[in-house]
């Protein structure tokens, strides 16, 4: 992808996608919680179906590199607006878990396929992927307001069906990005070939952690924020807005400090994002003012979003253009990872002990996560050193 006319289709497309997806996250708890079901069966709804995810993000990260990101970004962008459909004619478990599952297919395929397409623009590669952030984001902002602010006066179905016309536009405004380069459709590797050699490299190993920590803010507010927030005693409407705020701080990271996350072997940025997030998770129940709440979703968009930056800038300098889409689907075996563990463990902790302890306890958890990372990464890029160079292109 080289042409800047690119640029905007593929931005266009990212906040459309990002809009419909972050709807399921005030939408679909919300709408289980209405129906009745129990904190460890909304925890199932939203985690369930990663297993799948996981599978179907190495076989999207495989075939994008075999015929192209473009070609496997269109069909995500068409999943999302069939999932909606699912959602508006359900009223159980398992209709919402059919959604759900279709949902889960298009976020395994989508990715991959998008950090693949950002590593190929123009450009400096901390710019790009701050700014791929930020419209991501910005999409995410709008999704969580428009879904607290419809809820009340026209119900959950509307919102399911501004979800499907999202999807719609994503593909749309996805037909319009250049494609990949020839080179990139020529190289067709055997199909798991490219897995077998990445496992190799310690690094994978250090990046899956650090997108298991970045994916952790998008796992809870597919979750368990919304239900904090009306626990708490927030309507729906505020709890979309304070939601976006989360949203607002990984467009801060993604704009203004991804500038500064430019070298794979600094050691401060992936610690000190851990470090913040855990604080944001383990406090944000102590405290049920907005202007607390809305520091703390603040605080942990901005910690997410700079390991985010942190994440793809590693995978992009290991790893060579004709496996970049693999490498970032393997690496993003830790977003699986951690959608899948993070609501089932939310959900059974809150129906022991209460949500204010199941948020408590994860805090804790990730405090003492990040507190390894240092030495996780040293081991990592021992011998690497090719890291030493920063990702300008």
């Amino acid at each position: 992808m080289t042409r800047r006319s690119s640029l905007f289709p593929f931005h266009l497309s990212a906040f459309a996608w990002n809009f419909g997806l972050s709807m399921t996250y005030v939408l679909l708890p919300l709408f289980a919680l209405e129906l009745g079901m129990s904190g460890l069966a909304i925890g199932s709804l939203v985690s369930l179906p990663i297993l799948l995810q996981v599978v179907l993000g190495l076989l999207g990260g495989a075939y994008a590199d075999r015929v192209g990101a473009k070609q496997i970004s269109l069909a995500a962008c068409l999943v999302a607006t069939m999932a909606p459909l699912i959602f508006v004619a359900s009223a159980s478990f398992a209709g919402l878990l059919a959604g759900q599952f279709l949902m889960i297919v298009s976020r395994a395929i989508y990715w991959p396929a998008v950090w693949a397409l950002t590593s190929e623009l123009p450009g400096d590669l901390s710019r790009n992927t701050g700014v791929l952030i930020a419209s991501s984001n910005a999409g995410q902002i709008a999704g969580m307001v428009i879904a607290g602010m419809v809820i009340a006066p026209f119900g959950f179905r509307a919102g399911f069906w501004i979800m499907a016309a999202a999807g719609l536009v994503a593909f749309v405004a996805s037909m319009y990005m250049a494609g990949p380069s020839s080179r990139r459709l020529r190289a067709k590797p055997a199909l798991w070939a490219t897995y077998a050699l990445l496992v190799r490299q310690r690094t994978i190993y250090f990046a899956i952690a650090c997108a298991c920590i970045s994916a952790l803010p998008y796992s809870l507010s597919a979750s368990f924020y919304p239900i904090l927030l009306v626990e708490q005693g927030f309507s729906s409407d505020a709890t979309g807005w304070l939601m976006a705020l989360r949203a607002a701080g990984s467009i801060v990271a993604g704009m203004l400090i991804a500038r500064f996350v430019r070298r794979a072997n600094h050691e401060m940025p992936p610690f000190a994002s851990a470090v913040v997030s855990a604080a944001c998770v383990g406090l944000m129940p102590l405290l049920a003012h907005p202007l607390w709440v809305g520091l703390f979703l603040l605080g942990i968009g901005v910690g997410s979003g700079v390991m985010n930056v942190y994440f793809q800038i590693l995978i992009s300098v290991t790893s060579t253009a004709e496996q970049r889409s693999s490498a970032m689907a393997l690496g993003g075996v830790g977003w699986g990872v951690s959608n899948f563990a993070t609501p089932i463990i939310v959900g059974a902790l809150r129906d022991a002990w209460g949500i204010h302890t199941a948020f408590y306890l994860l805090g804790l958890a990730l405090l003492l996560g990040s507190l390894a990372l240092p030495l996780m990464q040293r081991w990592s890029l021992r011998g690497a050193g090719q890291l030493n160079h920063g990702p300008a292109r």
